[in-house]
């Protein structure tokens, strides 16, 4: 977790202490570092300098405006995959033109209004998605801009529901029929072929995969060349992991360097899709310690955050780290770290051990990626506000929701 600092027993996020930001805007709350953010960007792009690329923040990690707005500023591209993130980006700031569109399910609407934006590119996942985004293209007498996302069938080693290079995915063209449908697009009157694009997971903690993936692709690109399909860019995508517990991912140094010898030569240009790796360790969620219930079996740290706060636990059985926010001293004990969910998958943690007592705050790290953007209403439970610190400023980027918000829009029967 990157900006965290102990100071005399109270956790510290930059300059500002955490309980400080618990009593301005309650919990749960997630809580960003504007540097931590905006260092590990510049590192990642600095890794790239020296050749033509350009970083493309994947919108799904976390979607907050402050956030994608920052990126913006220093000078980021936006990988979409919906609709809603392409309003988000223009809201925020972003520019359609460094903007790449992927998804398995692009509608036309959304399909209309990317051309109409002027994204990027079109990362087309399906020979019908192809047919579907000329004929929208034709209908505006607009020329779309394509690249495939193609499937090497590469394991990524990564949790099954986070890879998506395997042929049995539902991502990507299968490598096998790429070379036909690439063929395909350049017949087609409305498209214009400028890139090929692969992705095969997300938290991938080893350089070999990459590697894999990559010399698949290099080789495609080679026989589409020969077909005099020449392509303006590689989209390497993302999934550059991060560590939340145990987990030793590449250097940045390492990853890129072993990019730019497989590159070297190349003349087309390098996108690169991170999303986790950029605000994973970025942000932290603020929850307190509402009962402690002690059992023969079991101890129960129950806290006012949920499975809807944080989904990846649940979702993954994923690890974060938790830690309180002001250290006690004393014996701690095994507490199970669950929600106020009406499920018993709902929890945060098992087996940690905590000095804490009722009422305490406890910080669940790592939860910049994937928090926020994946949380949800179950149980009538509003979503939480989200607080970027600024080094010793606190700003609201989004307020928490109320009750009466979350039926606004629904109706009784007459």
């Amino acid at each position: 977790m990157n900006g965290l600092n102990d100071c005399q027993g109270r956790l510290f996020l930059e300059s500002v202490a955490l309980g400080e930001v618990a009593s301005r805007f309650g919990t749960p709350c997630y809580v960003y570092s504007r540097k931590a953010l905006t260092d590990t960007y510049a590192a990642f792009d600095a890794a790239f300098s020296g050749i033509d690329h350009l970083v493309c923040y994947a919108v799904k990690a976390n979607s907050n405006l402050a956030v994608l707005n920052l990126f913006a500023r220093l000078g980021s591209g936006f990988d979409i995959v919906s609709g809603g993130e392409l309003q988000r980006v223009l809201a925020a700031g972003g520019d359609p033109a460094k903007t790449v569109f992927s998804g398995v399910g692009k509608s036309s609407p959304e399909i209309l209004a990317a051309l109409e934006a002027g994204v990027l590119c079109f990362n087309v996942e399906s020979a019908s998605e192809l047919s579907r985004i000329d004929r929208v293209a034709g209908e505006i007498g607009r020329l779309a801009p394509v690249s495939l996302r193609v499937n090497p069938d590469v394991d990524a080693r990564t949790h099954p529901y986070i890879a998506t290079g395997l042929k049995d995915s539902k991502f990507g063209i299968p490598f096998e029929e790429a070379r036909s449908l690439y063929r395909r697009a350049a017949t087609l009157p409305h498209l214009r072929v400028v890139g090929i694009d692969c992705h095969i997971g997300s938290q991938l903690t080893e350089t070999a995969p990459f590697l894999a993936a990559l010399e698949r692709v290099l080789t495609l690109t080679d026989e589409l060349a020969a077909d005099g399909i020449v392509l303006e860019h590689m989209d390497l995508g993302g999934g550059l992991g991060i560590r939340y517990r145990e987990e030793v991912p590449p250097d940045i140094a390492e990853y890129a360097g072993a990019i730019r010898n497989a590159l070297a030569g190349r003349p087309q240009r390098l996108i690169l899709e991170p999303g986790r790796f950029l605000v994973g360790n970025a942000g932290l969620l603020l929850t307190r310690v509402e009962y402690l219930k002690h059992g023969s079996q079991r101890n129960f740290a129950i806290v006012d955050a949920a499975m809807n706060d944080l989904a990846r636990p649940a979702l993954y059985d994923a690890y974060h780290a938790i830690v309180p926010v002001l250290r006690r001293d004393g014996r701690p004990r095994r507490y199970e770290v669950v929600g106020p969910v009406c499920e018993s998958g709902d929890f945060l943690g098992h087996e940690r051990d905590l000095t804490v007592e009722e009422g305490d705050l406890l910080a669940v790290l790592s939860a910049g990626a994937y928090g926020m953007a994946m949380s949800s209403n179950y149980n009538t439970r509003p979503r939480a506000a989200e607080v970027m610190v600024d080094g010793g400023a606190l700003h609201l980027i989004r307020e928490r929701e109320t009750v009466v918000e979350l039926f606004s829009l629904e109706k009784p029967l007459p």
